[in-house]
């Protein structure tokens, strides 16, 4: 299944924009389903993924750390460290609940303390998908380049498993140095014409 993240400001500025941008994101990437980022509370955005499953558009949630709204929560800032009974936490499950009335068919809880991901995943029946929400999830997730060390930052919700940045950037280099010195292209990697 591939999921399409949607964009920033292609929803949320109104419902009709929102499920129509929604229904294109599907046709025109071959995505199977959108994601939505709903912020604690998210009114609008449980309105939209109300309608989009209603019209046969299949929609994942994404609650907690929310990357398109970083600026307007401050940073990478993880969500819940009032700790898992706070007014904050309630207010998170409270979201995980409508989304899942809404209809999403999972629920992706991104920087999110263990306890509040434990809450939320007891409270509802669709999967939730941990990326650095702890263990107390139905699965996790990496984004791919953190995972295998192409990015230069390092979370403590990812694990790097190797460091491709450091092989790619020596691939590079030795190219550069065997363009420089005229190493490459070689003989075998150049057209010759074809004899008759």
């Amino acid at each position: 299944m591939v999921i399409g993240d949607m964009p920033f400001l292609s929803y949320g500025t109104s419902l009709e924009t929102s499920v129509e941008n929604a229904g294109r994101f599907l046709k025109e990437s071959g995505a199977d389903a959108v994601k939505l980022e709903t912020p604690p509370g998210g009114e609008t955005t449980i309105e939209i993924t109300a309608r989009c499953t209603e019209l046969g558009i299949p929609v994942q949630g994404h609650l907690g750390l929310t990357p398109q709204r970083m600026n307007e929560i401050g940073g990478p800032v993880i969500q819940g460290r009032e700790g898992p009974d706070s007014a904050f936490a309630d207010e998170l499950v409270a979201t995980a609940e409508r989304l899942e009335e809404a209809g999403i068919f999972s629920l992706v809880l991104e920087g999110t303390t263990e306890g509040v991901a434990k809450r939320i995943t007891e409270a509802i029946d669709v999967p939730t998908i941990g990326i650095g929400a702890g263990r107390h999830v139905d699965g996790q997730v990496l984004v791919i380049t953190d995972l295998l060390g192409l990015g230069a930052e390092d979370y403590k919700l990812s694990k790097q498993y190797t460091d491709l940045d450091e092989i790619v950037r020596g691939a590079v280099e030795e190219y550069v140095e065997e363009v420089e010195d005229g190493a490459f292209p070689a003989r075998e990697n150049v057209y010759e014409p074809i004899d008759d």
